[in-house]
């Protein structure tokens, strides 16, 4: 007998602050799975990261069991973190809304880069440069104190 392919689910929520109003609830409702049940073990596993976005990924069995997977906030959320904003320019060609050095951009990848679909460093570095130029962030090489375009 051939086994059934578990259902699998991913949100982005608050670490620490899951509760079963909606998004939540309804979603996780839907699927057959204790809802409390599910908040209690992602605000166990996320309590020392309580407001930061973390996505996760549910697992969902037959026998409505679940897994668990937490994965690292999205780039985009890291990047805006360190100049403390909460949103990216709206004309990220026209209007820059900050600069990061090559340093940080270089953690980010480091960080980012078992969630991502690459194996080199280099390629995550070039992805995260990606993110932050969609957003209108310059890259600054502390190194040679210009702009880089890695």
């Amino acid at each position: 007998m051939k086994k059934k392919t578990p259902k699998i689910i991913k949100l982005n929520l608050k670490g620490g602050l899951a509760n079963p109003s909606p998004p939540i609830g309804p979603i996780l409702g839907a699927a057959g799975i204790n809802i409390m049940d599910f908040c209690k073990k992602y605000n166990k596993k996320t309590f020392n990261q309580i407001g930061k976005l973390i996505p996760v990924v549910i697992k969902i069995n037959e026998d409505k069991s679940f897994k668990i997977k937490l994965k690292k906030p999205p780039t985009s959320y890291l990047l805006l973190g360190y100049l403390n904003l909460k949103k990216g320019s709206n004309e990220s060609k026209k209007k820059k809304i900050g600069v990061l050095s090559t340093n940080i951009i270089k953690n980010i990848a480091k960080e980012k880069i078992k969630d991502m679909n690459c194996f080199k460093l280099e390629t995550a570095i070039k992805m995260v440069i990606g993110t932050a130029k969609t957003l209108g962030i310059e890259i600054k090489d502390e190194e040679n104190d210009k702009k880089s375009f890695i």
